[in-house]
């Protein structure tokens, strides 16, 4: 809750006017307490795992010939019941997990000095503090990821994100209630190393998902903004992960590929990526020739 009761004293303390922004937050805000503005993530998350996948799962279903060139696992498909059993797996956690650890995590939000007071952060402000979240979570998920695909970690744990082999956007947060608690660690770190607004916290929790959910739609699209990301790994990346299963040993990365390349746990995923390489090379040599057309799976040319 802001301690000022008006716009005119919160300006007298800043020695400022407010902007446009900070007008708009001090509206809302200023009788809502620390707490009340903390849940808001629930609301979000809700929001986010209904939602943003909704697109994917239109096209997946439809099956549009201008679409499905992209699925990166085209011989898959899931029926309207089976997505939505996915869907309603992932509420259920949310409401009995997801939602409850959010209550309840707040102290250790306010202890690391996360805050919803005036003045705001500048853009720059945000903008560098999310490079250290997104930075942070990929290094940390990334060891944990492997310690899940250890016998233990996987049989006990991570085979249950690994149900869906060819994975779809309803698909990125199902897990073993264990898992949710594990990977939320990651997650919390980089704004408790580098605490900021309560608004770069809401932004964070939400790109986080939004990503999530992006590399497990299944789908490769070539106009996909995060292609000009340097080393973002998405879609075909990930997904590649979750063709090879519980046996995998490559792309652990949630975000980024450097990790990976690093440690050496991209092998198959570029051996993959080589082979399909040569043969399109030889099918087009052979259209040349033939003068006709050829579609070559992705899923077919998986190998770790």
């Amino acid at each position: 809750m802001l301690p000022y009761a008006t716009l005119d004293e919160a300006a007298a303390a800043l020695g400022r006017n407010l902007t446009v922004a900070e007008t708009l937050w001090f509206n809302y805000s200023a009788k809502k307490s620390d707490y009340y503005l903390y849940c808001h993530n629930i609301l979000f998350l809700f929001l986010l795992f209904s939602v943003v996948p909704l697109p994917m799962v239109f096209i997946s279903l439809w099956r549009s010939g201008g679409f499905d060139k992209y699925k990166i696992q085209p011989k898959v498909k899931l029926s309207p019941s089976e997505t939505f059993k996915c869907y309603k797996d992932v509420m259920l956690m949310f409401f009995f997990v997801v939602g409850p650890l959010q209550l309840v995590s707040y102290p250790s939000v306010k202890m690391i000095g996360i805050r919803t007071s005036l003045p705001l952060p500048s853009g720059w402000e945000v903008f560098l503090q999310l490079v250290v979240y997104f930075m942070v979570e990929d290094f940390t998920n990334y060891w944990i990821h492997r310690f899940l695909h250890g016998k233990w970690g996987y049989e006990k744990i991570h085979k249950v994100h690994h149900e869906y082999t060819a994975p779809i956007g309803f698909a990125a947060p199902y897990a073993h209630w264990a898992e949710i608690l594990i990977l939320g660690i990651p997650s919390f770190l980089g704004p408790a190393m580098v605490p900021g607004h309560m608004i770069t916290f809401w932004l964070w929790i939400a790109l986080r998902q939004i990503e999530a959910i992006e590399t497990h739609s299944g789908y490769d699209f070539p106009w996909t903004p995060t292609k000009y990301i340097p080393f973002y790994g998405g879609a075909d990346y990930h997904d590649y992960h979750h063709y090879v299963g519980g046996q995998s040993q490559s792309n652990f990365a949630s975000v980024f590929t450097y990790c990976d390349f690093i440690y050496g746990t991209d092998k198959g995923y570029r051996f993959q990526k080589k082979l399909l390489r040569k043969l399109k090379k030889g099918v087009e040599n052979g259209v040349e020739q033939n003068g006709g057309s050829y579609y070559v799976p992705t899923q077919d040319l998986k190998s770790d």
